[in-house]
């Protein structure tokens, strides 16, 4: 990676469903706005995914892979964890264990 790294955070919380789909986008959307090359999307506080979170998640990896930027997780919990290996979901997304795992490789990549 070059030292033009610029990364910014969406951190969702509670349930990511259907009716947080749309924010969850926007909120994204709003990071690829300030020119961010790199989207973490920081999971600690979702409790729970169902499937139009996770179509939300895809969605949102589309539309950041087409502003030519990359969208990467971290802080996932144990049941969202599971949820991801049972739909391959950890193969489609890069996932960090924290916040300050992903910084450390950003800054290590410079």
């Amino acid at each position: 990676m070059s030292s033009d790294i610029k990364f910014e955070v969406v951190r969702p919380n509670g349930i990511l469903d259907g009716t947080q789909a749309n924010v969850f986008r926007r909120e994204v959307r709003d990071r690829l706005d300030k020119q961010a090359n790199i989207v973490l999307v920081n999971l600690q506080d979702v409790t729970f995914i169902d499937s139009s979170g996770l179509g939300a998640l895809v969605s949102a990896l589309k539309m950041v892979r087409t502003a030519g930027a990359k969208m990467v997780i971290c802080s996932i919990n144990d049941q969202v964890r599971m949820l991801f290996e049972l739909t391959s979901m950890d193969r489609v997304f890069k996932v960090y264990p924290n916040e300050e795992s992903f910084e450390n490789e950003v800054n290590s990549d410079i």
